[in-house]
């Protein structure tokens, strides 16, 4: 017998809704791509790095910018491309401004670590930059490669429509992996073992802060339950009216516990914990939590084998990663000595 006490929930997704705005002329979609890979590529030949020369480059910086644009746009007068009349509804939502917040808090944190190990405020800003492009591609390619494969397949142009959501969590996590190899192999300051132990730690709670703005969205939802604290998603009229497990906030209790036990290895080792520690931690613990909270979830892809689903699937080879590292590879008497990193 299902709980007849369980909490409604119903609140708006949605922060604010500004409406739609009307372009007084067609914009090339193609064109702004070629406008954002130009500005990538010539904006350090042109913006002196120099402190002394930045406040004087202010009108290059301006000028790329527009003449990127107006270029972009230029090309696509003479080739097809699809474009945008209109930008909108625009609309704030509860997920965006958490998602967002999670990449603000994170910077802090790692500010604070990068500050211990006595980084730059230039070397967390280039790691930033790797760090955002690898979780949002990573995300959104996981979930079109996971997810939803053959609606893509049929619709590619649909990929690149993240503003319609579409995320995945493994997917984030390969794509963040990855930047860190990039970085690291470019700037080569630090080990990949080291770097991943400190982003570790803003990701843990990033990852807290992204399951809360799934619930405001009503979705990852769980199993129907009669425990005491199930909840009713009434914006979601695909599910039936029945109290569900809020599988988004087990996750994002989850992700809190994970970032008090690597903080705790962080603090205890004083600042320089063994390599692949932290890492190896969160990996076994936050892969490991999510193959068993999988067994609560409704199902969010047709993809299963036997008894598990593809997010158990995906968290597999990641644990396994996890346990070798964590007793293959961390050297737990070992402190890491920051002053040899550079």
């Amino acid at each position: 017998m299902l709980s007849r006490n369980a909490m409604v929930w119903d609140t708006s997704p949605e922060i604010v809704n500004l409406g739609t705005f009307h372009l007084p002329f067609p914009v090339a979609i193609w064109g702004i791509i070629v406008a954002i890979i130009a500005i990538f590529y010539s904006y350090p030949k042109i913006i002196p790095e120099e402190k002394s020369q930045q406040q004087s480059s202010t009108w290059k910086f301006w000028g790329l910018i527009i003449s990127a644009f107006i270029g972009g746009q230029l090309i696509f007068l003479i080739f097809p491309s699809p474009e945008i009349q209109q930008i909108g509804p625009i609309r704030f939502r509860w997920y965006g401004l958490l998602f967002a917040s999670s990449f603000v808090i994170g910077s802090f944190i790692m500010h604070h670590m990068y500050n211990k190990a006595g980084f730059t405020q230039e070397d967390l800003d280039r790691l930033l930059m790797f760090i955002i492009v690898g979780t949002v591609i990573g995300a959104r390619l996981g979930h079109v490669l996971f997810y939803d494969f053959q609606l893509y397949l049929q619709n590619p142009l649909e990929i690149i429509k993240i503003w319609n959501g579409g995320l995945a969590s493994h997917g984030a996590a390969i794509g963040i992996l990855l930047a860190i190899y990039f970085y690291v192999k470019k700037y080569e300051k630090m080990s990949f073992f080291w770097l991943a132990d400190r982003v570790v730690v803003p990701v843990s709670i990033g990852g807290a802060l992204i399951r809360l703005g799934n619930f405001m969205n009503s979705e990852i939802v769980g199993q129907p339950t009669d425990l005491s604290w199930g909840i009713v998603f009434a914006r979601r009229p695909d599910l039936s009216m029945v109290p569900r497990h809020p599988s988004m906030l087990y996750e994002a209790l989850l992700c809190l516990f994970i970032f008090a036990i690597i903080w705790y290895i962080y603090k205890h080792y004083e600042n320089r914990p063994p390599e692949g520690a932290m890492f190896s931690m969160f990996l076994v613990t936050l892969f490991g939590g999510r193959f068993f909270l999988e067994y609560l979830k409704h199902q969010q892809a047709a993809f299963a084998t036997g008894a598990l689903n593809m997010g158990q699937w995906l968290s597999i080879p990641l644990v396994a990663f996890g346990l070798w590292l964590l007793f293959r590879k961390v050297k737990w008497s070992t402190q890491i000595d920051n002053k040899n990193l550079k």
